[in-house]
């Protein structure tokens, strides 16, 4: 009897702890993906942009959030079915965010066409399912780290670079400010956006001790990390800009130059959200 009480008190708290996660993935989605749902370029994207390209970037983030979740999910999961299970939730509340919110500011209406509307909402849920998994790590508690953090191997840790990059890709790359920037810009203002980009991207990591930086030991050469992170991650960030630039079709007909400045120019906030991700996850 005494067995089954405690069982049952287990169960109760475990699905607690998950609600309590729902809870703060919902809060997570509005948090940071409501800039993107309040811009009228994504409003517009969602309506004209490739439907090819739309359906690759709504199927590229499921990978994504299977990795996050496997490392900061609603709850704390120990297979990959538990981390699947976690991001198609954070989807789903990803979807519902974007559905409610959109609704709520009168950008979807029964006139619509079902591309339209289905575009809308399938390109808001992907940032908004992000936003949802982080909303667990920015929005949880000392009591969901009690346990021992999870070791992460080398190609996750770029993986997870990339996931940060792609997230502040997303509120940059619809918006007409970044085109007019790289157009103004010649090659000199390239070259020291691009070396502000990789001094800022090490020094938010192992200079200014953040919370969730990392330190090197005495006897590790500073050219170390620089060299095995810093440099790899700036890549990862550029590869980034470069998916995210093509999906939203802001390449076009540019030269090879005009197409080097903008993926340096968003590789500039893609730089800061590898660099982010390192810190949070």
């Amino acid at each position: 009897m005494a067995d089954q009480t405690a069982s049952a008190e287990d169960d109760q708290s475990e699905f607690s702890r998950f609600i309590t996660g729902l809870g703060r993935g919902v809060a997570g989605a509005l948090f940071f993906a409501l800039p993107m749902l309040m811009t009228m370029e994504m409003w517009y994207l969602g309506f004209y942009m490739a439907r090819e390209r739309l359906l690759l970037l709504f199927i590229l983030n499921i990978p994504l959030l299977v990795v996050l979740a496997h490392r900061i999910g609603f709850e704390k999961t120990v297979s990959w079915r538990d981390a699947a299970r976690d991001a198609v939730v954070a989807y789903g509340i990803g979807i519902l965010t974007s559905v409610i919110v959109l609704a709520a500011l009168g950008l979807l209406r029964g006139d619509m066409s079902a591309s339209e509307l289905i575009g809308k909402i399938a390109l808001q849920s992907v940032p908004a399912s992000i936003g949802a998994m982080l909303g667990r790590s920015q929005l949880g508690d000392d009591e969901d780290d009690d346990t021992e953090e999870k070791a992460t191997p080398y190609h996750s840790e770029l993986f997870l670079m990339g996931t940060g990059a792609l997230f502040l890709s997303l509120n940059i790359a619809p918006t007409d400010e970044m085109m007019v920037l790289s157009y103004k810009m010649t090659i000199w203002h390239a070259l020291v956006v691009s070396l502000l980009s990789i001094a800022l991207m090490h020094g938010l990591v192992y200079a200014v001790s953040f919370i969730g930086g990392h330190e090197l030991s005495p006897e590790t050469p500073w050219w170390h990390a620089f060299v095995r992170f810093t440099l790899p991650g700036y890549v990862v960030a550029l590869a980034v800009s470069v998916l995210t630039l093509w999906i939203f079709e802001r390449l076009g007909d540019s030269s090879a130059i005009e197409i080097m400045v903008s993926v340096i120019v968003l590789g500039f906030p893609a730089a800061l959200g590898a660099a982010g991700a390192r810190l949070i996850l």
